[in-house]
Formats: structure tokens, C-alpha cells, sequence
């Protein structure tokens, strides 16, 4: 996929009616997005990244109230420090330290956001506070396991010609997980044998529905399909930002939420890249193409089947798109609730086209139906998928960054 989840019971703060400010969160959100689009990152490099930078945002801003337990540091700092400042500090230096060829613009960036600050010691303790957080969290994940090189071996006989573009995200699994044990944690079970019904029936559906001449799709199905092309965090990341500011969240609410979002989502590119390497199934073009060699007399041969778009560069199960709209779906339910009032979503895949959801079930739904349409994915691995990053999501929310009572009692 290339860019474009029964807990124990959770504290949750009161969303504070301070939101100026929550917005160099969204800012620093705005710009990390920009970057990995430009770049064109695969979507588990670009998730860490995002992870890395919201986990050190929540762990500067948080070490200043206290209001949640850290993630993993331990810093402290007194009242009078900037949040804004330690916010905007913590972004620009994860940033500058994944990217330095952007150093120029970053500057620039930290120079407006911290402009909005007024000068003096909280200022100059926020600068100092979020270089800290940041430092830490790029030293946590040094060796995360992020950069393994890539060795993806093609199944071949010897001198037969197999097509020699390489697989993607073929080593996201060897990248260490921020709430996962291991990246097989969750891994779902197997797909269903050849000649199953369950297999008999989903592809035999998307022969039928994703095919990119199919008359068995509606004309809303094949405008789901192409909108949901757009892939990685600048899809979800646009929905956090409107739930916060619906939420009316103030900054270290926001910053608990982003980072929520961010880990969930990046082991759910962890969770599922591992599962699809060691099942290696293959994608709906080549079953229904070789159909013939399953003995399955149930899913006819269609030699010339193309899907509805280009399917992604690895193999097909479970849905790398679907784990991790629920994954985030999943996460935003349990801090916000499932009926959130209406968010809204544009794709540069559907120009034009505007979708709406008054329910976060309904975006994930619509995300596993969408690669359907497509003709990139079997429903069983979108069901597997939405599963896997159901469990992400309550693993996260219900283990990491949680309500701290200490800091919550009076003084």
C-alpha cells in the first residue's frame, strides 16, 4: 500500500474549551503530512515517523501537568513552561532528524508557530522541554529495526522469467511495535483453504463486483473504490484533526489523542505487513487469472480480469488499508464515541467527491467495502483485518497513556 483494532475500564479527561492553541498540534500534524507525501514514503516508514513525532508532542506537553501516565520517559518541568513551545520544539527536532534535508522549511515552520508565543522563561523552558522529549524518543527507536534492508527472495524455478518489480514493505514486520508485544501478536488465523465455501464465495463476489468492467457494480460503489486509492495517515489524520477540534480538545488532550491514533496505526502496518509475508496469498488478478489451477470448479477461469485499479505491490491477506482504518477508527470510539456529528473527507484519487460519516464504524465499514469495489481484496481478509486492528486499538487505549489519578487529585 503506498501513501498517497473487552478492556479494563479508562479514565478520560474533560475536553477543555482551549483550543487556540491545541492547533500547533494539528499544525505540526498539517506539516508531517506534507513531507511524507512529497517524499512519497511507504506507509510503515511514514507511520513511525508520525508516531515518533506525536509521542514526543504528548510526552513534552504532558510532563507539565502530569495529567496522564508517559508513555515511556520520565521528564519533568513546572507549570510555567509553554506547552505551545514544547509542542512545536518536540515536532520540529523528530522531524528534523528523519528528514534533515528539510531543515530550511522546518526552521521556518518552528520559527512561526513559536512566534505566537509570547517570550520569556515559559517560552525558553518550552523550547528546552520538547528538544528533550524529542532526543529521547529518536534515542528509543534508534534501533527499532526501521531500516533492515530488503532481501524479499521472488518464488521462481530456476530460469523462469517472474515479473521482477520487487515487493513492498516486505521488512515493516521487523520494525518494533509501540503497544504490540511482537508484530504476530494479533496475526489472524490463515485464509480459508482453495476450495472452501468461504473462498468459493468472496471470489466469486469479486470477480464479479471489482472487476474494472464489471455491470454488477453501482456507480457509488465505483466512486467508493477510486476514492479510497488514497491511502496512509494524510487519510486519517484529516479526521483526528476534525474530531479534536469538534471536541473542542485542548492541548494535551490533542496531543494524547494524535499519539493514541499514531501507535495504533503504526503497528497496524506492522501487524499487518508481517501477516501478509508469512501467508504470502495472492491477490484476486492472479487467483481469478489461475483459477483453473485450484480444482475448484465453483470459481471459473477468467483470463483477461483486470480489477477496478492498480492492486498494490504485496501480497493480498489481510487488507492493509482495512486494519488500519479500524485501527483508528477503533481508537477514536473508545476516547470520543462511536457518533461523532459529521466528518468529512476529500481523496486526490475521486477529485470532487466528498464523503461524510456521522459514525466512525461507518468510515471503516466503508474503507473494507471500498477494497472490494476495488478489486484488490477477498471480504474474509477485510473481515480478518478489521479484527486485528480492533484488538491494536483496545491493546493501546486501554495500556498506554492512560488518565493518571495522582495528578488529578487537588492540591
Amino acid at each position: 500500500m503506498r501513501p498517497i483494532a473487552i478492556i479494563a475500564p479508562i479514565l478520560t479527561s474533560a475536553f477543555l474549551t482551549m483550543p487556540a492553541r491545541a492547533d500547533v498540534i494539528m499544525d505540526w500534524n498539517a506539516k508531517v503530512d506534507a513531507i511524507s507525501t512529497a517524499k512519497q514514503l511507504v506507509n510503515s516508514a511514514n507511520s513511525r515517523g508520525q508516531a515518533m513525532m506525536h509521542v514526543a508532542v504528548f510526552e513534552a506537553v504532558n510532563a507539565i501537568d502530569k495529567r496522564y501516565t508517559p508513555y515511556r520517559l520520565n521528564l519533568t518541568a513546572d507549570r510555567a513552561t509553554s506547552r505551545e513551545a514544547a509542542a512545536a520544539s518536540a515536532a520540529h527536532d523528530v522531524l528534523i532528524a528523519l528528514y534533515p534535508d528539510q531543515k530550511a522549511d522546518l526552521d521556518a515552520t518552528l520559527e512561526k508557530s513559536l512566534s505566537a508565543v509570547a517570550d520569556g522563561e515559559g517560552k525558553a523552558k518550552g523550547i528546552e522541554l520538547g528538544r528533550k522529549a524529542a532526543a529521547e524518543i529518536i534515542a528509543l527507536r534508534t534501533n527499532d529495526g526501521s531500516g533492515a534492508p530488503e532481501s524479499y527472495r521472488p518464488q521462481a524455478s530456476p530460469g523462469i522469467y517472474v515479473p521482477t518489480t520487487v515487493p513492498i514493505e516486505s521488512t515493516a514486520a521487523k520494525i518494533t511495535p509501540w503497544v504490540m508485544r511482537t508484530a504476530s501478536q494479533f496475526r489472524a488465523g490463515p485464509p480459508p483453504a482453495l476450495t472452501s465455501e468461504v473462498w468459493t464465495r468472496d471470489l466469486n463476489e469479486i470477480r464479479e463486483i471489482g472487476g474494472s468492467k464489471s455491470d454488477k457494480r453501482s456507480a457509488e460503489q465505483t466512486t467508493i473504490g477510486r476514492f479510497w486509492f488514497f491511502t496512509g495517515p494524510g487519510t486519517y489524520n484529516q479526521i483526528v484533526r476534525q474530531i479534536a477540534t469538534a471536541k473542542q480538545m485542548d492541548l494535551v488532550d490533542c496531543a494524547r489523542l494524535y499519539a493514541l491514533v499514531a501507535m495504533a496505526a503504526s503497528d497496524a502496518f506492522i501487524a499487518v505487513f508481517e501477516a501478509k509475508y508469512v501467508y504470502n496469498l495472492w491477490r484476486p488478478i492472479t487467483a481469478i487469472r489461475n483459477a483453473d489451477l485450484t480444482s475448484n470448479a465453483a470459481t471459473p477461469r477468467d483470463a483477461s480480469w483486470l480489477p477496478l485499479g492498480t492492486t498494490p505491490m504485496h501480497p493480498e491477506y489481510p487488507c492493509a488499508h482495512c486494519i488500519v482504518a479500524s485501527a483508528v477508527s477503533n481508537v477514536l470510539q473508545i476516547v470520543v464515541g462511536n457518533e461523532i456529528g459529521e466528518i468529512t473527507l476529500a481523496s486526490p484519487t475521486a477529485p470532487g467527491v466528498t464523503r461524510k460519516w456521522t459514525r466512525l464504524q461507518d468510515y471503516s465499514d466503508e474503507v473494507s467495502n471500498a477494497r472490494i469495489y476495488a478489486g484488490f481484496h477477498y471480504r474474509f481478509s477485510t473481515e480478518a483485518a478489521k479484527d486485528m486492528g480492533k484488538k491494536i486499538a483496545e491493546l493501546a487505549v486501554s495500556t498506554q497513556v492512560l488518565g493518571n489519578v495522582a495528578a488529578a487529585q487537588p492540591k
